[in-house]
């Protein structure tokens, strides 16, 4: 373990300096935090290279690093058990190789995916991806395991990787950055990466597939006032051979809303948006924008943030779970055909309620194969409760760790159980 040394400010920065530059390094600030636990310094390399060199600096002095994108995310997660230099890695931006005709690119880890799209849309094509995070980078993406409403026709973002390349806590760089990669090991150590809250490596570009933008975008909705609803008619339109870009739905009250996005040629969407709204029934109708709610999360900043994932026959029991351990009807929102939502407790929820409703929920859960996990809280409820809850591999994760961080320099403590 990295000891509890206090590194001098005195040698720490100018070494930071003569690396990133003088406008690129500096104290932390007061609003640099990692889910409450304050900075020491701030970098942000504005190269590969240089990313290796901060490592390699953070190892000579023994300090803890935690990588930072937007910082849209960075409440999420287990909390450090302490934070000496925030890396930013905003000056890795921009799509560094793109193959049109390929349909791959490599993006740098610090890219806005707003900016990606932007740039992608130049050609008719798109990255299939579309987090609740607005500001959210490629790295916080994949930090983090964001995924959106697009998630159920493309797969979870890790399934559309190719590669990646990153620097290990010691400095050293592994893969291709600069150029596309291809290899099956990419695509293994992107797959470790995902979710990892940057406890395993500092990512500094990723490889994605790509694909032709859409024509033509049409949203389907109909009123649910039960999750038990919801279960029959997502049932129900994914029998119907509708071929759904997503399935969401939103369950702020007592009633809500179930909407389904369909896209491709305008003649051919019109006519299965059509289809759609006879196999929903009720009062379902058709739009050509999304409902206000789409792709946005249930909850606030303050608020305990829940992400369940559940098989999508048992999602209503889920939620129903989790209302009878809430003792209320609490908003639930997200992707009914890959049966992933999030929920959120009032953040003045006490910890010891909020220990009663995860072991609740995840007790239902845990027969069906699902999970329930803290995304965030504030910070009494998450020193108080188990964010993760039963971990499968939790041994083997350790063992990676070990492997590729056996200082624990990096995170230390944001990733799962505690790693």
């Amino acid at each position: 373990m990295v000891p509890s040394g206090e590194p001098s400010n005195d040698t720490v920065l100018p070494e930071l300096i003569a690396i990133c530059g003088a406008d690129f390094a500096r104290p932390a600030g007061s609003g640099d935090t990692v889910a409450e636990v304050p900075a020491r310094w701030v970098a942000a390399p504005g190269s590969v290279t240089a990313v290796a060199e901060t490592m390699r600096l953070a190892a000579r002095h023994q300090l803890v690093v935690v990588p930072r994108g937007a910082g849209s995310k960075l409440d999420w997660g287990g909390a450090p058990t302490r934070v000496d230099l925030v890396l930013d890695t905003g000056r890795l931006a921009g799509v560094w190789q793109h193959s049109a005709e390929g349909l791959v690119a490599e993006v740098g880890a610090g890219t806005p995916l707003r900016a990606v799209q932007a740039m992608l849309a130049k050609s008719g094509q798109r990255v299939a991806l579309d987090p609740g995070s607005p500001d959210a980078t490629i790295g916080g993406v994949i930090a983090t395991d964001e995924a959106g409403p697009l998630r159920h026709r493309y797969g979870a973002p890790r399934e559309q990787l190719i590669g990646v390349s990153y620097v290990r806590a010691d400095g050293t760089v592994t893969g291709s950055a600069g150029r596309i990669a291809r290899s099956a090991t990419g695509q293994d150590m992107a797959r470790l990466l995902f979710g990892s809250y940057g406890a395993l490596g500092i990512l500094v570009s990723a490889t994605f597939r790509i694909h032709p933008a859409p024509l033509a975008r049409i949203w389907v909705s109909r009123s649910v006032w039960t999750p038990l609803e919801v279960h029959d008619l997502v049932g129900e339109a994914l029998a119907g051979q509708l071929a759904p870009a997503a399935v969401e739905v939103d369950l702020p009250g007592s009633s809500g809303t179930l909407s389904i996005l369909l896209e491709g040629a305008p003649a051919r969407v019109d006519a299965r948006a059509e289809r759609a709204a006879a196999v929903l029934g009720g009062d379902a109708w058709i739009s050509a924008a999304p409902p206000p709610w789409w792709g946005r999360y249930p909850f606030d900043s303050g608020d305990v943030a829940l992400r369940l994932a559940v098989p999508i026959s048992d999602l209503h029991a889920a939620v129903y779970a989790l209302r009878d351990a809430a003792g209320a009807t609490i908003p639930v929102r997200g992707s009914a055909g890959v049966g992933v939502v999030h929920a959120a407790l009032p953040g003045d929820t006490q910890p010891e309620r909020v220990a009663a409703v995860l072991a609740a929920v995840r007790g239902v859960l845990m027969a069906r194969g699902g999970s329930c996990v803290v995304l965030t809280a504030p910070r009494r409820v998450r020193a108080a409760v188990d964010v993760w809850g039963e971990v499968a591999g939790l041994a083997l994760l350790r063992q990676v760790k070990q492997r590729f961080d056996p200082e624990h320099r990096l995170a230390p403590g944001r990733f799962i159980g505690g790693l």
